[in-house]
């Protein structure tokens, strides 16, 4: 993950997984069941851990692309030319017949900057090796993956695999996945990434109490030379190096919470900008937990923009 070269820098980050609508309504506070009360505000917003992720990269001036399935219709025509807005380059089948595109109804509480999701993806499939084998490899220096269809992704991952053994070492392409619900599937995709991010929620189903219990109990589970990243929201991040060393970042809070809806994603997006650019994993960690503190400070992304040049 260390510098490669001018060419390899002008190269693509490829994001694959989910993009949905998100329909935010913020609200002064959580309302009670069976009450009828006003919203603060509400908004589209296009959503999805990846497609969230490639908004944090475009924003930091990461060239990107993002690959996840689309239904044909009104939706998607606002998700594509959200995309389009931020130079987001889109590989998407939208051939998907007779389906829906996933749409999240999110409640965002002014009060304490909680959002509560209400997701529907009731019948669109996930983006295949089929649909992934259609992409010219050549054009990205990282892919990551937001864990969701193991099966198929195992193929993707090895097609890359692939890839990286016929090309030197310069054009190699480094490997990343989400492993975010705690659903044993997506258990297998540990060792066959280069960096792997584990949620909160996935350690402690597992039974580990803290991310360094996490990252101490999980490293066995890696590729020799792999690192693994948890984030552990208000408490901050922890890291595993290579080498079995255990790295710490505090969280940065914003003056005033906000909306966290989209900080894991955020968090993501700016460590793998970092470490795409040859910044040490510690750095990486260590921004990511600013750049993301600094997204629960405002509503969506658009204002976050000048705030992440200064960083």
């Amino acid at each position: 993950m260390e510098g490669q070269g001018e060419h390899h820098k002008s190269k693509k980050i490829l994001c694959v997984g989910l993009v949905c609508l998100d329909i935010i309504s913020v609200v002064d506070a959580f309302p009670q069941e069976d009450s009828d009360s006003r919203c603060v505000s509400q908004r589209w917003q296009r959503g999805g851990n990846a497609s969230n992720s490639c908004t944090v990269l475009a924003l930091l001036g990461s060239p990107c692309a993002f690959m996840g399935s689309l239904c044909a219709g009104p939706v998607a025509s606002f998700i594509l030319e959200d995309f389009q807005r931020f130079q987001v380059e889109v590989h998407s089948p939208l051939e998907r017949a007779a389906c829906v595109t996933p749409t999240s109804l999110v409640i965002s509480s002014a009060a304490t900057g909680s959002r509560t999701i209400l997701h529907m993806n009731s019948n669109i499939p996930d983006v295949t090796f089929e649909d992934f084998s259609a992409v010219d490899l050549s054009t990205f220096k990282w892919i990551h993956w937001e864990g969701r269809n193991a099966d198929e992704q195992l193929k993707m991952m090895a097609e890359v695999a692939r890839y990286n053994a016929a090309s030197p070492p310069q054009h190699r392409i480094v490997v990343s996945v989400e492993i975010e619900k705690p659903r044993e599937k997506l258990y297998q995709l540990f060792p066959h990434a280069d960096v792997v991010f584990v949620s909160k929620d996935v350690a402690r189903h597992l039974d580990f109490h803290t991310p360094q219990s996490a990252l101490q109990g999980l490293r066995g589970r890696l590729r020799a030379g792999a690192v693994m990243i948890c984030p552990w929201a208000e408490k901050g991040a922890d890291a595993v190096d290579a080498d079995g060393t255990l790295l710490h970042s505090d969280a940065f809070p914003p003056e005033r919470l906000l909306d966290t809806l989209g900080a894991g994603d955020t968090f993501n997006a700016a460590v793998i900008h970092k470490l795409a650019n040859g910044c040490r994993l510690q750095d990486a960690l260590t921004f990511g937990c600013r750049v993301a503190g600094a997204k629960c400070g405002f509503h969506g992304y658009d204002g976050i923009a000048d705030k992440l040049t200064q960083m």
